[in-house]
């Protein structure tokens, strides 16, 4: 799954491709643990949809808020070796439908910038 990290200094969120043979160089980054329970899973966690080579995230199963102080900003689709993504806005709709090469393995995350990053496991 992957694996997220945001800068305390300058707010940057960062995802690792590739782990090196030690941490992320900066004392400022710390990892995102993955939630998949609790009180506010309902409005954040993924829920995946496949049909056939489409695969559609909603994020939660009640609709997540946009406003402009809390919602989601990113969601990512891990399908096998591969991943897709889409970034979201303020009013927007936490939603993306992404065509895969793979629909073997399929997992999800969703990033929300009040309650951190969840998983669809």
């Amino acid at each position: 799954m992957a694996k997220i990290l945001k800068c305390d200094d300058c707010a940057s969120i960062i995802q690792v491709l590739a782990e090196g043979d030690e941490k992320v160089c900066s004392d400022h980054m710390f990892e995102f643990p993955l939630q998949t329970e609790g009180e506010k899973a309902p409005k954040h966690k993924p829920v995946v949809e496949i049909d056939g080579d489409k695969v559609t995230v909603k994020v939660g199963e009640a609709a997540h808020p946009m406003d402009d102080d809390h919602y989601i900003q990113f969601v990512i689709v891990e399908a096998g070796n591969e991943q897709y993504a889409k970034c979201f806005a303020p009013g927007d709709v936490a939603e993306a439908t992404f065509t895969v090469n793979s629909a073997d393995d399929v997992k999800a995350l969703a990033f929300c910038n009040l309650h951190g990053l969840w998983s669809s496991e």
